[in-house]
């Protein structure tokens, strides 16, 4: 016995939900955006990027593969020849559901499904912007740390400079305290001898 797809049953029977899906994923393709019910946009999601993957591979097969979905052969050229050049850059999430306020009567929750058109390049160019502060940040305060290394080492040698001339000048003032102590005994000698010869 064939069993039901996983998720909420869209509507009575498997051929009324295929043609639910199909009216919707054609609306997708033609506006850029729909409003539904967020179970219909969460089952429509895969379809639409399912149709989207062979539009990007662009040939017959795939073409035929899409006819077999979307019915308006004008959709068709669209989605094969304006949305797969937009979607080029990109390896898979393109769509976005977006949960809106529930409708008003019965409370259904409600979303937007959008198909994402921002090129691929303007996210990786903010990326880039954002890695290049960051680098910048990091290569300053690297720059402040060093020279606050310099700093801190500048102040050492000035602070070991200092010792060193204080303790010259302390070497200088006991040499000069010992010279004049010398001299002053040598003075102190001589007036002896000066008062013996006197005395004699």
């Amino acid at each position: 016995m064939p069993q039901p797809k996983k998720g909420p049953r869209l509507a009575s029977s498997p051929a009324h939900e295929r043609l639910m899906l199909a009216n919707m994923a054609t609306s997708l393709f033609e506006h850029g955006q729909i409003k539904t019910t967020l179970p219909k946009a969460k089952r429509l999601r895969p379809l639409a990027e399912r149709l989207i993957t062979f539009a990007k591979k662009g040939d017959l097969a795939s073409r035929r593969r899409v006819l077999r979905v979307l019915r308006n052969k004008s959709v068709v050229h669209k989605l094969f020849t304006e949305i797969a050049e937009q979607m080029e850059e990109r390896e898979g999430g393109y769509t976005r559901i977006i949960k809106t306020a529930p409708r008003h009567g019965d409370a259904a929750p409600m979303a937007i499904i959008a198909l994402v058109t921002e090129p691929l390049s303007a996210k990786k160019a903010t990326v880039a912007e954002a890695e290049a502060a960051t680098k910048q940040a990091a290569k300053e305060d690297a720059e402040d740390a060093a020279e606050a290394v310099e700093a801190e080492k500048q102040e050492d040698q000035a602070a070991d400079d200092k010792a060193e001339e204080t303790e010259a000048e302390a070497e200088t003032d006991a040499q000069t305290d010992v010279e004049e102590a010398a001299e002053a005994g040598e003075a102190k000698e001589e007036s002896d001898d000066t008062k013996s010869v006197k005395t004699e």
